[in-house]
């Protein structure tokens, strides 16, 4: 069986940690492991974790210090794994279904990859219930990536081998360090990638790289940055190229919400 390290970076998160940390005792698959990284909670996210830790029975590892945001967060627990599998689930979104790592674990066995991915949804931090909408990695290709695109990295699930071979995020990037990261790893590494129609996590809106059009601005700086410190070409252009198919993609979520109803998630 292949074991998975969970890694969830965590600040002031006291409000939301709760519903990650459910979705996980949750999974049907149980070898697992769930590593919470958090950087200097102010808030009540310590007591939240303490509380739940029984429940865990041992498979619960966290740690409290100050670090220097969610990438510096995300490389500490990498650090810490043990698993063969490594996947990030951030504090504020929840694993969709209960079968989501066992899913993933049977694409690993079945296509002997080095990385497995799917599909996310987003849903208004106010009612989990609205979904805004859905992001699919169905089109994702490899060669898009000089485009902008990558797959959908809460849904991204990669062995702890190639991390330790293509390296982790670099934290100088204030967005994009998984696009980045992805970058070296997909595209310039071409690790064997697998997608599967699944949806994987639902996510908040509002999180840090879904906050408006300074986000934007940041994430297309950091995407130039990233092809900079690669040698890929690329420019503006190409990246306007992904804007318009999200625009396409957002239009079609929208059409499908009037057809099928406000809370209409694409069925796997």
């Amino acid at each position: 069986m292949l074991k998975i390290s969970i890694i969830t970076a965590a600040y002031n998160s006291g409000k939301t940690l709760g519903d990650t940390i459910e979705s996980v005792l949750r999974q049907t698959y149980g070898d697992y492991e769930h590593l919470i990284i958090d950087g200097g909670s102010k808030d009540n996210t310590l007591e939240v974790i303490k509380e739940y830790e029984p429940r865990y029975n041992g498979k619960l590892r966290w740690i409290s210090e100050p670090d220097h945001g969610i990438y510096d967060a995300m490389n500490k627990g990498i650090a810490m794994a043990t698993g063969d599998i490594v996947g990030i689930l951030n504090s504020d979104d929840f694993y969709t279904s209960d079968g989501v790592l066992e899913k993933l674990v049977a694409a690993f066995e079945e296509t002997g990859s080095d990385a497995v991915y799917g599909d996310v949804h987003f849903v208004d931090s106010e009612d989990l219930t609205k979904v805004v909408r859905y992001y699919s990695s169905k089109s994702f290709k490899r060669w898009k990536m000089r485009l902008g695109w990558m797959p959908a990295h809460p849904s991204f699930y990669c062995r702890r081998s190639v991390y330790e071979k293509y390296g982790t995020f670099d934290t100088s990037f204030k967005i994009g360090a998984d696009f980045e990261n992805l970058l070296r790893l997909v595209f310039i590494g071409r690790i064997n990638i697998k997608y599967i129609p699944l949806d994987c996590v639902t996510m908040r809106i509002g999180g840090v790289s879904t906050q408006g059009l300074d986000s934007h601005r940041q994430i297309l700086a950091d995407h130039m940055k990233a092809y900079k410190k690669n040698g890929i070409y690329s420019n503006v252009l190409f990246e306007g190229l992904r804007y318009m198919e999200k625009i396409f993609e957002i239009v079609r979520f929208k059409i499908s919400t009037i057809v099928m109803g406000n809370y209409f998630i694409p069925k796997s």
